[in-house]
């Protein structure tokens, strides 16, 4: 028996969000495992007692790019278009479903001007200290690679700079060394004015006149673009221990400096780094490890 679909559209039904969001789904365990509260805590400096009009939640901001984040939602502008049909979003940020989600240039606006790096870092250790403390952390290793990220901006736009070359980590136990040498042999060791034949070096770059922070990329079949990279440190749990991204022309023997002093800093029982041969560095770590 043919039977045609209902189009029961303007029925006015009795209903509660949290009915309509299913038991077992990621943002309920997400949830259930993070006291988001903490967050308050963080932020209430940037915020004025008495002045100014009502903000938005700031827990609503920082759940708005973590939904962005978990599910790879590509711009701000598409996360909240989801968020406005998406129930489980809705749920997940404390909205009903008839209430008026933010505009999302107002979120942006927020990560841009409100909430510093500092803000982000603080909030970024604060979760990981509490998976260390429920021990899912293990930071005895730590496995290394790195993504490109293609920039928004249009390779035709671009000028051509002169920049400094960038200096590696071993620079200045090379000088030691070199200052060291010329001591024994009686003469005057270099300073930071003076550098004599080991002077600084320049070399030509094309930068993006739309975003100057990113760097030309171009490996293999690649297409040659602007683009970043985010060098991630993760523990065998699959859990990130930290990232630094930089301008994709930047090599990653270069970009592993700063990585590997940030995880010596907060792990200092790091015994283990693993990573591929483009980290490798002239400089031996074991005496650090």
């Amino acid at each position: 028996m043919l039977e045609t679909g209902q189009m029961d559209r303007d029925n006015v039904e009795m209903v509660n969000i949290d009915m309509l969001v299913p038991e077992d789904h990621l943002l309920r365990k997400i949830d259930t495992a993070i006291d988001f509260t903490k967050i308050y805590e963080f932020v209430k400096d940037l915020y004025s007692e008495d002045t100014g009009r009502p903000s938005i939640d700031p827990v609503v901001l920082f759940k708005i790019v973590l939904i962005q984040h978990i599910y790879g939602i590509p711009s701000l502008r598409r996360t909240l278009e989801n968020i406005r049909m998406n129930l489980a979003y809705r749920w997940f940020l404390g909205y009903g479903i008839a209430e008026t989600i933010s505009h999302f240039s107002t979120v942006s606006y927020n990560f841009k001007h409100r909430f510093n790096s500092g803000t982000i870092e603080y909030i970024f250790r604060w979760i990981l200290k509490e998976a260390a403390e429920a021990g899912y952390l293990d930071t005895k290793a730590a496995f290394v690679d790195g993504t490109h990220i293609k920039a928004n901006a249009n390779l035709k736009k671009q000028i051509r700079k002169e920049v400094p070359k960038e200096a590696r980590r071993y620079a200045g136990i090379l000088m030691k060394e070199v200052n060291a040498d010329r001591e024994e042999h009686g003469k005057k060791p270099f300073d930071d004015d003076n550098h004599g034949e080991l002077s600084e070096e320049t070399k030509t770059v094309s930068e993006s006149t739309t975003d100057p922070d990113s760097g030309v990329f171009h490996k293999g079949e690649h297409k040659k673009c602007f683009a970043y990279e985010a060098h991630t440190a993760c523990d065998q749990h699959n859990f990130v221990l930290d990232v630094v991204v930089t301008p994709g022309n930047i090599h990653d023997s270069i970009a592993f400096a700063p990585l590997y002093n940030e995880l010596t800093a907060h792990y200092p029982q790091l015994k283990t780094i693993i990573a591929d041969a483009a980290y490798k560095t002239p400089l031996d770590l074991q005496e650090n490890l």
